[in-house]
């Protein structure tokens, strides 16, 4: 762990990216930490990737991905209703009301609007894209609701010139001999799942760290991005059912 890391808690480290509002002029392992305590401070698990990482307007910042969206909603116990759908100068506009439940009892509620340009779209495109702004309506309500102010990808993929990097700096604090241990898991993750042994390869997994290292959730992402999609949702699954016995 650096010495900046060392002298400066997560409240202090929070404080100097609001003020100055760019990731990039962390260092990677502390845009890791970062990345790490805004997961933890609305109880998501930075293994799913519910954030990625985005330039804008030469700021290193992040966005929220569907996955952040989601579990928010279940892990907060928000319902999202739909209050009204229109067409507005050529503008498919869909608002959407959130409620959620407050922990010393009541509830709070907010609302946002989802829209896009349907300009001479016809048939499946207009239909998608009326889709498209339903589910801009609901995640951006969600994000607001749960007090994260933080871009939705529906809303990124509109943004010109925009530069997504995934993840960045996963890996760079890792010497060369940790990463090819990683790889080497990763390749014997892949492996078991192929024979159908997903409790073998979550117990693969798990190995590739000390539980509470300075570079556990490095390593945890660096293996992540090493396994695609469906590799991914087994290990997940097995972690659930690893939980839900517990």
């Amino acid at each position: 762990m650096s010495a900046v890391m060392q002298k400066e808690s997560g409240t202090q480290l929070l404080e100097r990216v609001v003020i100055g509002g760019d990731l990039s002029k962390l260092s990677n392992q502390e845009r890791l930490q970062y990345y790490s305590q805004v997961c933890q401070s609305v109880g998501l698990n930075p293994l799913t990737r519910p954030f990625e990482y985005i330039t804008l307007n030469g700021k290193l910042t992040l966005y929220a991905r569907r996955d952040a969206t989601d579990q928010l909603r279940s892990l907060k116990s928000v319902s999202v209703e739909i209050k009204s759908r229109e067409v507005v100068e050529g503008c498919y506009i869909v608002t959407a009301k959130a409620t959620m439940p407050l922990d010393g009892g009541g509830i709070r509620q907010d609302e946002s609007i989802g829209a896009v340009a349907l300009g001479d779209l016809k048939g499946d495109a207009r239909a998608n894209a009326c889709m498209k702004a339903e589910t801009k309506a609901k995640r951006r309500v969600t994000l607001s609701i749960c007090g994260l102010g933080l871009l939705d990808e529906t809303e990124v993929e509109t943004i010109p010139d925009a530069k997504i990097t995934p993840l960045a700096g996963v890996g760079d604090s890792l010497t060369n001999k940790q990463k090819q241990v990683i790889a080497d898991t990763a390749v014997q993750i892949k492996d078991k799942l192929k024979e159908g042994k997903e409790f073998d390869a979550y117990g693969l997994a798990e190995s590739v760290y000390e539980p509470g290292e300075d570079q556990e959730v490095e390593k945890k992402l660096y293996l992540w991005t090493l396994l695609d999609s469906k590799e991914r949702a087994a290990l997940k699954r097995v972690s659930a059912a690893e939980r839900k016995a517990d």
